[in-house]
């Protein structure tokens, strides 16, 4: 049963407060501390050697491409890297570390005092901090369903154990779960944008916990908080956030306490469950990992790294609605992956209009992807063929109606626009006289139309272009149209 809708009155007497924590799984070829592939599919259990399963004498040796991963990560979301940082070992007994323990950093972690710039409610930004980013290894996998004996058997794939990480913490800065959202989608953005992590959530690249207690508005301290895990997506968050909270409120109403514990959110019911209580913080025993020396991030090394931090999001968004005269709406989306963004600004450097390149591809060519269910990168019109349907409608060589009877041939026949327009080649009239005679044509057939016009009902212009534009068979150039039906109907 989902939590009794609060009255606006009572919930506005309460102020949530969100902290995040992120894990994400770095892009590397290899795992954090050794050899075996970090690939997700194969087979259960054969991505495993004696270092990731923690067999005596086996020593880990540090992934270089980790700590690149992790510094790049780290840059791009305005964290200070710290020049030395400690792994320690967090000790815990669970049936899918088969060490024991996890290689991780506590107190002394790669970096440290990030932020993100998310847009809130009234539509300023606010800027959520980022409390620390560590590296860490992943634990394997315990899989409890899928199996005949599933009902009583839980089967482990150790493929994960050792897969490198970078854990993101946000402080509690967050007030609402759209902020919660906001942050997420930000962030996940960012990453992609870095190319450290795929960010994949069905795959388990990107997993998040939300932290989140309530008190009254204006109250000193946090109140109890309660950790949400298990939730596989932004949209799941925000609503298992949204139940979390007037979950609290309710019991905080009622005269009950909230318990510190571990809940898990159930997508079917929309709601949270207790999972085990935290009444008592874990006592992990960290201590210093002894088979791995300090790690020393070098002045060259950061120099380096630096040089390879792409234009990020919001920097792209902005320097693109200068550019290209963008509205904010139109510059997320195309900004919305890098290769995306990629792709769209070497087409559009190459267009006599880059504006009408963008509108082309969000209006025309989204539009029927979307009606097709299909991605950008299933699009027959490719963005070379793009820039030149965008250039022939600049020079007025094809009418807008011209260009949407060609789309349709290229999604039809499944042909890049330049092969088409070649076979097809609509003719366009560009002669005034021609264009002309049929303008008398259509006024000389329509005399009440004429006479309201000139009576003041100036919309009727429409009416005029469009029966011109039908006995043209839609080949009259639209600009030296609309300007003859405006001179003669002015007479």
């Amino acid at each position: 049963m989902a939590a009794t809708a609060l009255s606006p009155d009572v919930l506005a007497k309460y102020e949530p407060v969100i902290g995040l924590e992120v894990h994400v799984q770095l892009l590397t070829a290899t795992k954090a501390f050794c050899g075996c592939a970090n690939h997700f599919g194969s087979a259960p259990n054969t991505n495993i050697c004696p270092v990731c399963l923690g067999l005596p004498g086996a020593l880990p040796v540090l992934n270089a491409k980790a700590v690149e991963y992790a510094t790049l990560a780290a840059l791009a979301l305005n964290c200070t890297i710290n020049e030395r940082s400690i792994f320690a070992r967090k000790n815990y007994f669970y049936p899918d570390l088969p060490k024991g323990y996890q290689i991780s950093q506590f107190d002394k972690p790669i970096a440290e005092h990030g932020w993100i710039d998310v847009p809130t409610a009234d539509g300023t930004m606010k800027r959520i901090g980022i409390t620390r980013l560590h590296m860490e290894e992943d634990a394997g996998k315990s899989l409890h369903e899928g199996f005949a004996d599933s009902a009583t058997r839980t089967y482990l794939d150790l493929n994960r154990c050792g897969t490198p990480l970078a854990e993101i913490v946000s402080e509690p800065d967050i007030r609402t779960p759209d902020e919660a959202f906001e942050y997420l989608t930000r962030l996940k953005e960012i990453l992609l944008y870095t190319g450290v992590s795929d960010c994949n959530m069905e795959e388990g690249s990107l997993r998040c916990d939300a932290n989140v207690s309530v008190r009254l508005k204006g109250a000193p301290k946090f109140g109890t908080k309660a950790e949400v895990k298990n939730v596989n997506s932004f949209r799941f968050i925000r609503a298992a956030l949204e139940y979390e909270i007037e979950r609290q409120i309710e019991l905080i109403e009622s005269g009950g306490h909230v318990a510190q514990e571990t809940r898990l959110w159930n997508a079917a019911e929309g709601r949270t469950y207790s999972m085990r209580s935290k009444e008592q913080a874990h006592d992990y025993r960290y201590f210093p990992e002894p088979d791995l020396p300090p790690l020393i991030v070098s002045a060259d090394f950061l120099a380096e790294t630096k040089k390879r931090l792409p234009e990020l999001p919001e920097a792209r968004r902005a320097r693109m609605i200068a550019e290209y005269d963008l509205n904010i709406k139109d510059a997320h989306t195309l900004t919305g992956s890098r290769e995306f963004a990629d792709r769209f600004e070497a087409a559009a450097k190459t267009a006599k209009s880059p504006r009408r390149v963008a509108n082309l591809l969000l209006s025309e060519l989204s539009g029927r992807l979307k009606a097709l269910d299909l991605g950008p990168e299933q699009s027959p019109v490719s963005m070379a063929g793009l820039v030149l349907a965008a250039d022939l409608l600049e020079e007025g060589k094809i009418s807008s109606k011209q260009l949407k009877q060609l789309l349709d041939i290229c999604f039809e026949k499944n042909e890049d626009f330049p092969a088409v327009y070649e076979r097809e080649k609509p003719q366009q009239i560009t002669d005034a006289s021609a264009i002309e005679t049929l303008v008398d044509q259509v006024i000389a057939a329509n005399p009440k139309q004429v006479e309201q016009y000139r009576a003041g009902k100036t919309t009727l212009a429409g009416f005029f272009v469009g029966q011109v534009m039908k006995a043209s068979k839609g080949q009259a150039n639209p600009a030296l149209l609309n300007e003859l039906v405006t001179k003669k109907l002015q007479g």
